[in-house]
């Protein structure tokens, strides 16, 4: 899991809350009672991907964002 800043008027709990949802709908169907075993999951599906060399195909790109996101990011 990665950690980025948002802006001063974005929402933490936004990024938190999709982190946790790709998490579930990806790797993790059950319910994690240990960050031990969290991690080994992530790891694990981590993994995985890396081995089959999955692409992201990006339909929002840096682009785009700077566009739609610059009164969040006045300054780049």
């Amino acid at each position: 899991m990665e950690l980025h800043y948002t802006p001063k008027h974005g929402s933490w709990l936004n990024v938190a809350e999709i982190g946790f949802s790709i998490l579930k709908r990806q790797c993790i169907p059950f319910r994690v009672a240990d960050i031990n075993v969290l991690r080994n999951t992530v790891k694990s599906f981590i993994t995985q991907r890396n081995a089959e060399k999955r692409v992201v195909n990006w339909q929002f790109t840096t682009g785009d964002a700077r566009i739609k996101l610059r009164h969040l990011y006045p300054e780049l």
